[in-house]
């Protein structure tokens, strides 16, 4: 039984890798060039394992994509306990990532949604209030991709039923991305000043 649901659970996270695009991959690729080039940042949140995501992936991009390790301007929303205590406590837990991009958020920045089901009312709400700001947004989703994928101006879509899956395809995506740029900005000998 035990075999069973790992053999499963192999097989499944390999169809998902499988079916993920390079459409996709460089779609958010030229999304991250963007930002390099017009000197914007990116704003990436999540919850629970998202969250966790959400900080392992704003360290890579922030250490660097390059031989200079020259990252980009990035900045996880789900890193400060004290200001999402504060947040949760003063205002909602429902703001506690739309409060932040309202107040530190710029027009031509891009947050990212990381998110299973998609249906989270605090990432409802920074999809909301990203659009009001006129900031990009790109969502990662499970499941049926939920209310986000209606809300977000791009999305990667896994359609699994798996949170742990869905997780995981968060951080092999971006690792793809991140491949996908820095053999890019390595590949012309360039620093990311130079895309500016």
């Amino acid at each position: 039984m035990q075999i069973t649901k790992i053999n499963n659970y192999k097989e499944n996270l390999i169809k998902e890798i499988k079916r993920l695009s390079i459409k996709d991959i460089t779609k958010i690729s030229n999304l991250f060039l963007k930002i390099i080039k017009n000197n914007k940042q990116i704003l990436i949140c999540g919850n629970g394992g998202s969250a966790a995501n959400s900080e392992h992936i704003s360290n890579d991009l922030m250490l660097g994509l390059n031989k200079k390790k020259i990252g980009l301007r990035i900045l996880s929303l789900s890193s400060n306990f004290s200001k999402i205590s504060c947040i949760a406590n003063d205002i909602n837990y429902s703001e506690i990532y739309s409060h932040q991009i309202r107040t530190i958020g710029n027009q031509g920045d891009l947050l990212i949604v990381l998110s299973g089901s998609g249906n989270s009312k605090n990432i409802i709400n920074a999809l909301n209030v990203a659009k009001k700001k006129k900031i990009k947004t790109l969502a990662l989703l499970g499941f049926d991709g939920g209310i986000a994928r209606k809300k977000c101006d791009y999305f990667v879509h896994f359609n699994i039923n798996d949170m742990q899956i869905a997780e995981d395809m968060q951080m092999i995506t971006i690792n793809m991305v991140m491949k996908y740029i820095s053999t890019i900005i390595n590949n012309q000998n360039k620093k990311l000043n130079d895309f500016k």
